[in-house]
């Protein structure tokens, strides 16, 4: 049910998109109906101004309105350039819960301010960081750990100290190499280890990072080294864990890791030079 505005002021179209005059609106009951109405039957969003109708009063968003040809995707009639400033104005009154709700936000926001909200809500779910697959699926922190664990089976460890060794046959062989995931446990949180080869001109290069499960400025509270080596050298890395909000190929392609050169890889190796046998050793602090 929605109870409409008593005062019977004629909708300014320069002020619906400022925040700041939504923020006065009433609240209103807001039903599915009314939804349904706000929603764009091209696309399925929640449409914005303007919201474009044809001579027949059917709606549509401005995003689709080129898409359809100029012609109502309801009845066909031609479309022009009208727009449903009733709507539009029924939208700026409304308060919406925040779609994220049942991962536990709690905020209810403006309708126009609502999609910028969702955009850096703190609860949206975060995106499986399993690496080398395309996993879709999402959750919070607790349910990907658990989807890890279960479905792609990475080892877990916990402690913030770590000695891995990886062997591979043929080093030239960069195709679907994503070798290790691994997950640790430590300071009351979950962190990924990645190792993979890429190509980098032409050789392949290898490369070991840590993402943090959780946020930008909580992981930013963590460091962590990497350490590599062979022969009497050796290769040393600090950082700071990125958020797994950062898929890994953003943070790959970004360098921002313990980057291993091939044939530094293969003189780490010993022996023929011809196997791959690397020991990457590495520690988690936190940051006071």
């Amino acid at each position: 049910v929605i109870d409409l505005p008593q005062n019977e002021d004629r909708l300014d179209s320069e002020s619906v998109n400022e925040p700041t005059q939504t923020a006065t609106k009433p609240n209103l009951i807001v039903s599915s109906n009314v939804r349904e109405l706000l929603e764009c039957p091209v696309c399925l969003n929640a449409m914005y101004p303007p919201i474009h109708q044809c001579l027949n009063g059917h709606t549509l968003c401005s995003g689709c309105k080129p898409r359809v040809h100029n012609r109502c995707p309801t009845c066909r009639h031609e479309l022009g350039n009208i727009r449903c400033l009733a709507l539009e104005k029924v939208a700026a009154s409304l308060e919406l819960p925040c779609k994220y709700q049942s991962y536990g936000c709690v905020g209810i926001y403006p309708y126009y301010s609502k999609l910028k909200h969702e955009s850096q809500c703190s609860y949206r779910p975060y995106s499986c960081p399993y690496a080398g697959s395309e996993c879709t699926v999402v959750g919070d922190i607790p349910f990907l750990v658990a989807h890890l664990k279960d479905d792609h089976k990475v080892d877990m460890h916990s402690g913030s100290t770590f000695n891995h060794r990886y062997v591979k046959s043929n080093p030239h062989e960069v195709e679907n190499a994503t070798w290790m995931l691994t997950v640790f446990s430590c300071f009351g949180q979950y962190f990924c280890l990645h190792f993979e080869a890429f190509q980098l001109g032409m050789a392949p290069v290898y490369i070991a990072f840590l993402r943090f499960m959780g946020d930008d400025n909580e992981a930013k509270n963590f460091s962590y080294s990497l350490e590599v080596g062979g022969n009497g050298r050796k290769l040393i890395w600090q950082g700071v864990p990125r958020s797994i909000r950062d898929s890994h190929r953003k943070v790959r392609d970004s360098f921002d890791g313990l980057i291993i050169q091939r044939n530094m890889a293969l003189f780490f190796s010993g022996g023929d030079r011809k196997e791959l046998k690397l020991r990457v050793t590495g520690r988690i602090w936190k940051e006071q």
